[in-house]
């Protein structure tokens, strides 16, 4: 073990060596969760809050955990003091000052305090990880008891700063015994709950997730690693026969356990509409690899592109203005026009055509307003006819030659037999969202065509798309 290098009369502490290289990791985890969600956020201010809130907050609780290693008063105006503020730090109490930082400065930058602390998670997570790694090479104490494992899987510490012959004599185990490496056991499992929250964090820029569901993952699995170490750890049991660390490391699995239920259960109360319309205002809708999972029909999703979860893959859209130059219509109908992506498509291929009209409807009066700026500045409402109207109120006079289905799934079947007697015999009845694994469009596509109304094909396409047309217009 090496506590201590020594650089001619400077003397630097391992332990406090790897504590700034596990900020530096936690900078840039954070660096890139900020750039990839897209906010306006100053990391290293961040960081440096975190640093000193966290550095004494841990020796803070260190200091009530520890009674006898409490300073006096004229200790710390004393030369040892540095020498004791290098030493002695404890996970629970860095834990809950920096938990109690990031919620101010939610406040500070105006964004919600769960979301913060969603984005801070792997960072956290990966600084907890290396700074172990400074416990190991310092040999500090945090290894465990006596084990007859051999090396890598028992190691020993004597020249550590609490050499681990003194643990070995307690425990009544010669003096030379190996020790559990526990830094090393927590390293490796920091490194996958950061891997772990990482994918998490790239799955809510994709995707509508709860603001909270990341920090209650956190604090469930970090959590419940320090629960189960500490059965190797020689920390004292204090409280219910655990240790400090490890009653708060179960204290933490139920605050995460309780995190996710509550927020889930408020993101279940939010309109599906609202909810993505939320996602595409804090994340943009570039154009990004399609999510979707594989299905039989659509094995390598990952193929496709995708603005939002609400809108049609990229390749979909691209499809829908190539069909309006193909069939050429004169009346094009649209349920669940939503910010009018694939409106602004479909009306690109009827100026091409120099004919036709899309009536198109929004029955959520926020979404409705984004939907109206967009085609408005788009150059293209000459073919537009937007309206706030429920799809199955929606009046349309003349004969419907493309009727494009894209609202909620469970409107998509009574739609279209609200709309299918004004489709002409030779028109398309489009139907988005019909994969095998969105049963619910699929399924009402077939069963329409037993019943003997449409003739369906389903395009394989990541979320689906039917294609059909009258059986009348068949013979």
């Amino acid at each position: 073990m090496l506590p201590f290098i020594h650089i001619g009369p400077l003397t630097i502490g391992t332990f406090g060596l790897l504590m700034w290289a596990a900020f530096v990791a936690a900078f840039f985890a954070l660096k890139s969760e900020i750039k990839r969600r897209k906010l306006e956020i100053d990391a290293s201010v961040i960081i440096l809050y975190m640093a000193v809130a966290g550095i004494l907050g841990a020796k803070l609780w260190h200091v009530i955990d520890t009674p006898e290693d409490r300073p006096t008063l004229q200790f710390l105006f004393s030369r040892q003091f540095f020498e004791w503020f290098r030493q002695g730090f404890a996970w629970f109490g860095g834990f809950v000052a920096g938990i109690s930082t990031l919620l101010l400065l939610a406040r500070k930058y105006r964004i919600s305090m769960l979301t913060m602390l969603d984005i801070c998670s792997p960072a956290a997570a990966i600084g907890y990880g290396v700074g172990r790694i400074g416990c190991l090479i310092s040999g500090d104490g945090d290894y465990g008891k006596p084990t007859s494992w051999p090396w890598p899987w028992g190691m020993s510490f004597p020249n550590g700063l609490l050499p681990s012959t003194q643990v070995c004599q307690q425990y009544g185990w010669p003096a030379d015994c190996r020790v559990y490496p526990t830094p090393i056991y927590e390293f490796v499992v920091g490194v996958l709950i950061f891997w772990f929250l990482w994918r998490r964090g790239k799955r809510a820029v994709q995707h509508p997730l709860p603001a909270g569901v990341i920090t209650g993952e956190f604090l469930i699995l970090s959590g419940l690693e320090r629960f189960l170490v500490e059965f190797l750890r020689i920390n004292p049991r204090v409280i219910l026969g655990m240790s400090n660390a490890q009653f708060f490391g179960l204290v933490s699995v139920l605050a995460g356990i309780i995190l996710l239920i509550v927020a889930r259960r408020r993101f279940r109360r939010i309109d599906p509409v609202q909810k993505t319309l939320n996602h595409v205002q804090q994340h943009g809708s570039d154009p990004k690899p399609e999510y979707h999972r594989a299905t039989p029909e659509c094995p390598h999703p990952e193929r496709w592109r995708m603005f939002d979860t609400m809108t049609a893959e990229v390749e979909v859209l691209e499809f829908l203005r190539c069909l309006m130059t193909t069939v050429k219509p004169n009346l094009v109908v649209e349920t669940g026009t939503f910010l009018g992506v694939s409106t602004v498509y479909m009306a690109e291929g009827l100026k091409q055509n120099g004919s036709g009209k899309i009536i198109t409807c929004e029955p959520d009066p926020e979404v409705f307003a984004k939907a109206k700026q967009k085609i408005d500045s788009s150059g293209l409402k000459r073919w537009i006819d937007l309206r706030r109207e429920e799809s199955l109120k929606l009046k349309v006079s003349g004969t419907i030659d493309v009727l494009f289905c894209d609202s909620m799934p469970e409107l998509r079947e009574p739609e279209v037999r609200y709309f299918l007697p004004q489709v002409n015999p030779n028109g398309l009845v489009l139907m988005h969202d019909s994969s095998s694994h969105l049963k619910t469009v699929r399924e009402a596509a077939l069963r329409l065509e037993r019943e003997g109304l449409i003739s369906v094909v389903l395009l394989p396409t990541p979320r689906g798309l039917v294609i059909a047309q009258k059986k009348e217009g068949r013979k």
